[in-house]
């Protein structure tokens, strides 16, 4: 009796923090969603505010960029971190190891915002890149880097770097090193090896960190707006103007809700198309 007590105990603050910060808020989100406004402080039950979403082109297409973008940047990050990853976990050694895992982490003590404002330093027409090209002559004039899909794509991939290599160097660090010199034994070039070994056993790293930079990446608001301008067409751009500007929470609440169900309709699928379980990528990534 005592044990079980304990454990309700320990759970508790637990259920606590879902309920209050997670369950309620969803439920009241919802809510609050189906609540289609017929006249002023007037309202009725109804699906109006989701149908908005998909009679309203601009909606949906945003949506769907903004979709299409995340998982452009899941992907880079993913290019650009397996290597680094794989390099922490088996070939670094020592001092190394540590340094270059504060590396990764060096950005991340200070906020989303000043590390966004460190980009547009680098990219802004007076910036450093552009100041850069032109004293090494490979530029006649200044040059915006800013305010354009590829330095809302940079700021993506900076801003979620961490989330992808932790999870793969965790997951890389547990593969035994005599299952990768087994594969050079028996005749396997580097390539051959990182098929047929190396990805399939990080594999539950690589979906938790993806799904882990998706979701950043999807519901990510100062990077795409403050790199990529007033045009950046990002979704939550959309639901901050219906919640912020427009003062339409039921609109808002609506999108907001859309949002989560999408992002994890596309989770789901990329689970399947990988052919991993929940269980199995939490387990092991």
């Amino acid at each position: 009796m005592s044990r079980r007590l304990g454990f309700y105990l320990l759970l508790a603050p637990l259920v606590v923090w879902l309920g209050a910060l997670l369950i309620i808020p969803h439920i009241e989100l919802l809510l609050t969603s189906l609540q289609v406004k017929v006249k002023p402080r007037v309202y009725e039950f109804g699906f109006g505010n989701y149908a908005a979403f998909f009679t309203e082109p601009l909606y949906w297409n945003t949506f769907a960029r903004t979709a299409l973008m995340s998982i452009a940047a899941t992907a880079l990050t993913l290019i650009v971190g397996f290597p680094i990853s794989y390099y922490i976990a088996k070939l670094a050694r020592g001092r190394s190891r540590a340094i270059l895992f504060v590396l990764c982490l060096l950005p991340f003590w200070v906020s989303e915002l000043v590390r966004t404002f460190g980009w547009m330093i680098l990219l802004r027409e007076t910036g450093v890149v552009s100041n850069t090209l032109q004293w090494l002559g490979l530029s006649s004039g200044p040059i915006e880097f800013l305010y354009n899909d590829a330095a809302i794509m940079v700021g993506l991939v900076y801003t979620s770097m961490l989330f992808m290599v932790v999870p793969l160097v965790t997951t890389l660090e547990s593969l035994d090193d005599s299952y990768i010199e087994a594969g050079y034994d028996l005749g396997g070039n580097g390539f051959a090896v990182m098929r047929e070994i190396v990805i399939p056993h990080a594999m539950p790293g690589i979906v938790t960190g993806c799904i882990v930079v998706f979701m950043l990446s999807l519901g990510n608001y100062l990077t795409p707006i403050l790199l990529g301008g007033k045009d950046s067409l990002w979704f939550t751009e959309q639901i901050y103007a219906q919640f912020i500007t427009r003062f339409n929470w039921e609109q808002g609440s609506a999108f907001g809700f859309l949002l989560l169900v999408l992002s994890s309709l596309i989770v789901w699928a990329g689970l399947k198309l990988t052919g991993q379980t929940l269980g199995q990528t939490v387990g092991r990534g």
